[in-house]
């Protein structure tokens, strides 16, 4: 008798928000993307910058079929209906050649920003975060070391979470590690989530969501909800809008291999008024 076996059922968000792929380098995460992507579904999808590393790109060629797959299952939600929302970054700043028009190519449309309409009527702006970013903004050939820094920081990462996995400990991300004990990288954050903060009470929105510092966060700055859905290279987040308008940032568990999307590690419901302490990816156990 042949049974037949029924896959299971995707978690359905109202939005879904990643940002900073960085496909085309060794450092993405793709696999486990595209296990997350596989498992939910959504009205509405953000892709908020650096989907595609156009810097890494421009020097070394890397894609393989995991970074394929992404892109194959990003293309799939838009044919199904959901809403796909891409928002250039500064590594795939090639992409802001065709703006500041809108563009619609196989059902991703292309802008420079978006306002996003929660279930509750909350509006929150859209973006990536880089021209909140002095360094990128002003001194682009410091930008290019800091990034061939960060990349030999991922890379030796990389070394160290191989030999973590023979003596079977848990990933840990050096990079994410370091930037947490620098203190001028915890004063650029906390400049840069003010920044944002302005930007949004500026247009007289609720908060804001972005990406571009790969550091996930939820946290209330000067009344307005600051929201950050952080990376896939170091903390494999995203974050998402519930259908009761509650948001959420997820997080995979961290050993790499073992993709848990139930895991939430900050949340902020609709009706909630206080402000909540800042929140940062939560150290491996």
């Amino acid at each position: 008798m042949n049974v037949m076996l029924s896959a299971p059922p995707k978690t359905h968000y109202h939005a879904l928000f990643v940002s900073d792929l960085h496909l085309g380098t060794r450092g993405c995460k793709a696999e486990l993307l595209a296990a997350f992507l596989a498992r939910v579904s959504c009205d509405r999808l953000y892709l908020v910058g650096d989907i595609i590393d156009g810097w890494r790109l421009r020097r070394s060629w890397f894609w393989d079929r995991h970074h394929d797959e992404v892109l194959r299952l990003i293309l799939k939600m838009a044919r199904r209906g959901t809403d796909v929302v891409y928002i250039p970054g500064n590594h795939d700043e090639m992409m802001r050649a065709w703006l500041p028009m809108e563009l619609e190519v196989a059902g991703v449309r292309l802008c420079e920003r978006a306002t996003h309409v929660t279930a509750t009527g909350q509006t929150f702006l859209v973006l990536h975060g880089d021209e909140f970013d002095s360094v990128v903004r002003y001194a682009p050939l410091l930008a290019v070391l800091g990034d061939q820094a960060y990349t030999l920081a991922l890379a030796i990462n990389h070394v160290v979470n191989a030999a973590r996995r023979r003596l079977g400990l848990p990933y840990r991300s050096l990079s994410a590690w370091l930037k947490r004990q620098v203190k001028g990288a915890v004063m650029a954050i906390d400049r840069f989530e003010h920044a944002a903060i302005a930007e949004a009470r500026k247009h007289d929105a609720d908060g804001v969501i972005c990406g571009h510092i790969h550091h996930p966060v939820i946290r209330t700055i000067d009344g307005l909800l600051y929201m950050n859905d952080g990376d896939w290279v170091e903390s494999c987040s995203a974050l998402v809008e519930r259908t009761d308008g509650t948001m959420e940032l997820l997080g995979l568990a961290q050993t790499l291999g073992a993709p848990d999307v139930s895991h939430a590690f900050a949340r902020r419901s609709p009706g909630r008024t206080a402000a909540p302490k800042p929140v940062f990816m939560p150290e491996p156990a």
